[in-house]
């Protein structure tokens, strides 16, 4: 998300073909979520539902959420998430509501008794959620279109781990940690006429609730993410690399016409392919966002702003290397920033040959610092620290360590990660047999020293 953008320079084919290993499998007792949606006729609010059946892996008393429209930066811009009724195997429970760094993120749903591991537990949630007009954020509602992301209360489980209660941060950037769901349904009612996008399989629409209303319902096998645009879209769809492009672009116009982005996403998956392996989502939905500045990320989903022409081939390679950092292999993001937003722009900077721009960034030892170390410095120091740096140093690192067998350490990280939480000691583990790479990542902060490190 939000990477800065540079002048793109010509781009350089990437070498050879990924050979891809094969993918560890999605976790058989992942959570299973219901979520719907029911959009106001004015596009500025909605009310939800969702349920939730989720086995823990170590004994727990509660279950936790995190809201993360009400973190500082998007209810900053006039968003904001509010449960209004829960319940917990069926019986109705009190929610109990924490400020965790922002108004209100955290949200606690005590069980009737605490249960082991291994134990299936079902509960429902009741949402409204709040649109801000004109936002800067991965929700917001501008010239007849509304889009939203991460709107719905998230599972704050990580597998071996527990629940995570870490505090959202004062920056625009992602904080959140989520382990990937089956997405049971998404249905979302919206008026009759409105374009909708999801994520997953498209399963077609009824006559909704009410007069003058449609349910559009999505499913997907596995996502760690939700986003939904509603509104006066165009909509092209076709065929691009490796999956099916839903492309939403506003009626009232884009600078870049939907032939070109849809294009451009096609030789950019492509490219991202040969780097790294097969496109991990079936169907990819794009929407733009006309209030948004950049791009923000999702699995099989992507919001993009209006884009200028000269900015579009990094941006949407920038975002699209998400689905595979992030979206397939997910990551903390709050507390381990680095390890989607370094390997994408390392990504970005191969499949657009714009290597040349970070050569002369300066290692700074900081890469590994947490989201809440960047708030307290600023947008502007988080990008030239983690984007920047952490592209500098992967890209310093691959030649020494041998080009193509770098690439081949990536794809297999990719593999033995898919579908769950990486952390550092898992990147370390895929480059353990490539010191270039190890002794790279320990001097930029990313990785801890090495015992007995020379």
């Amino acid at each position: 998300m939000r990477a800065l953008l540079l002048v793109p320079a010509a781009v350089l084919a990437v070498s050879g073909c990924a050979t891809a290993p094969a993918q560890a499998a999605p976790w058989p007792e992942r959570p299973s979520v219901d979520l719907s949606y029911d959009v106001a006729p004015d596009l500025r609010s909605a009310t939800g539902r969702e349920a939730v059946t989720f086995t823990p892996d170590r004994r727990i008393c509660e279950l936790v959420f995190r809201t993360w429209p009400n973190a500082p930066s998007p209810a900053s811009e006039g968003n904001a998430l509010a449960v209004t009724d829960a319940a917990v195997e069926g019986r109705p429970v009190a929610p109990v509501v924490q400020p965790a760094g922002g108004a209100g993120t955290l949200v606690e749903l005590p069980l009737p008794a605490c249960v082991e591991a291994g134990t299936p537990v079902r509960a429902e949630l009741g949402f409204a959620l709040r649109l801000g007009v004109d936002a800067d954020e991965r929700l917001g509602t501008s010239a007849g279109t509304a889009w939203f992301g991460s709107a719905f209360p998230m599972l704050a489980w990580v597998r071996g781990r527990g629940w995570v209660r870490d505090d959202a941060v004062r920056i625009p950037g992602e904080t959140a940690v989520s382990e990937e769901f089956r997405l049971d349904a998404l249905r979302v009612t919206a008026p009759a006429g409105a374009a909708v996008s999801g994520v997953g399989r498209a399963e077609g629409t009824v006559p909704g609730p009410r007069p003058g209303t449609t349910t559009h319902t999505f499913r997907a096998a596995g996502v760690r993410d939700v986003s939904v645009a509603v509104g006066a879209y165009r909509v092209l769809e076709r065929d691009v690399s490796g999956t099916r492009l839903h492309l939403f672009t506003p009626v009232a116009g884009t600078r870049v016409a939907p032939q070109r982005w849809a294009d451009e996403i096609d030789a950019s998956l492509g490219r991202l392919e040969d780097l790294l392996g097969p496109v991990p989502q079936p169907d990819l939905w794009v929407a733009i966002a006309p209030s948004q500045s950049s791009g923000i990320e999702y699995p099989g989903a992507l919001q993009f702003g209006d884009t200028a022409p000269g900015e579009l081939r990094e941006l949407v390679a920038h975002e699209l290397a998400h689905q595979w950092f992030y979206g397939l292999v997910g990551n903390d993001q709050g507390r381990d920033p680095w390890l989607d937003e370094a390997f994408t722009t390392y990504a970005q900077a191969r499949v657009t040959g714009t290597e040349g721009k970070y050569a002369d960034v300066r290692v700074r030892g900081d890469l590994g610092l947490p989201m809440a170390a960047w708030a307290e410095r600023g947008f502007g120091p988080y990008n030239t620290g983690v984007y920047e740096q952490g592209a500098a140093v992967l890209l310093a690192a691959r030649e020494p360590a041998g080009g193509e067998g770098f690439d081949e350490a990536l794809r297999a990280y990719l593999a033995a990660n898919a579908h769950r939480v990486a952390t550092p000691d898992d990147v370390a583990r895929a480059v353990a047999h490539l010191p270039a790479v190890t002794d790279a990542l320990t001097r930029a902060g990313a990785l801890p020293p090495i015992r007995g490190d020379r």
